[in-house]
């Protein structure tokens, strides 16, 4: 099913108030606050201003024309030369800048993967770690943890506890923060039911806390962290090893988290598969 999203002019405003998209536009100080999409030149600009910030290089946002797509390069192998394909007016390419501007490593070690992947079996073909770091790419999220039982609710898919008997934990004992840019894309649509892909990181509840105070500096540490995790080949190996976690049962992330039914009848909840495994989450 294709998704349709508003033009930017015609999108609620309210939705860019409430998690995940909360921040997003305010932090890059997009034109127009959402009132009408920004130009390759100045995301390009955007870029700039963030390399002088952190000094971390990203690639150029560069115009998708027919001209660039027939440079014979495949999406990721243009990414390694230095070059994003940016769609003009278009929700999925500006958010998926959006997140290079603020977790570069993760990209670049996306990209270098996927780069290596492709050198190794082709650009027709996919191996299951490049199925798993796509996966991410497109719908993860990272979860921040410091209570082990957290995760053990989360491991017997034990929803209504998870989310409506620890509501007070979100926030303080866990928190997420969301990568993928179609993740973004969809909450666009306020009645959709967003499930991401997980990873885990446990930390202590003071990191988890420094979020509401110094929110940039827990994401440069998940960035540097995730980067290196990936680099060597120990995360996003699989898709198996993702944890699915329904976003819309966070409390206040969807209108219906106050219903208690929602967490039973919703369809994003679904049961634990039978002999379904998660990997012991790492540490941050």
């Amino acid at each position: 099913m294709r998704l349709v999203v508003a033009a930017i002019d015609r999108v609620d405003r309210s939705l860019f108030g409430k998690p995940p998209l909360h921040d997003w536009f305010e932090q890059f100080e997009l034109p127009g606050r959402c009132g009408r999409w920004p130009t390759i030149e100045e995301l390009d600009d955007l870029r700039l201003k963030m390399i002088q910030a952190d000094g971390i290089e990203r690639p150029r946002f560069v115009v998708q024309s027919v001209e660039l797509l027939n440079d014979g390069l495949h999406y990721e192998e243009r990414i390694l030369r230095g070059q994003l394909a940016t769609r003009e007016n278009n929700w999925h390419d500006l958010l998926n800048a959006l997140v290079w501007l603020r977790y570069p490593r993760i990209k670049h070690a996306l990209n270098l993967a996927q780069c290596k992947g492709i050198a190794r079996i082709g650009r027709r073909e996919r191996s299951r770690a490049q199925y798993a770091m796509t996966h991410f790419d497109e719908a993860g999220a990272v979860v921040l943890s410091a209570d082990p039982n957290l995760i053990a609710l989360w491991d017997r898919h034990d929803w209504p506890a998870l989310f409506r008997d620890q509501r007070s934990a979100w926030g303080s004992r866990i928190a997420v923060q969301v990568f993928g840019h179609a993740i973004l894309e969809l909450a666009l649509q306020p009645q959709r039911l967003l499930v991401a892909k997980c990873v885990v990181l446990m930390t202590d509840q003071a990191t988890i806390e420094r979020l509401s105070t110094d929110v940039a500096s827990v994401r440069r540490d998940i960035d540097s962290r995730m980067a290196e995790r990936i680099a060597a080949g120990s995360e996003l190996t699989d898709p198996q090893d993702q944890r699915p976690l329904p976003l819309s049962g966070i409390p206040g992330w969807h209108a219906d988290t106050d219903d208690e039914r929602f967490y039973i009848d919703a369809p994003c909840f679904r049961p634990l598969r039978p002999g379904r495994r998660y990997p012991s989450p790492d540490w941050l």
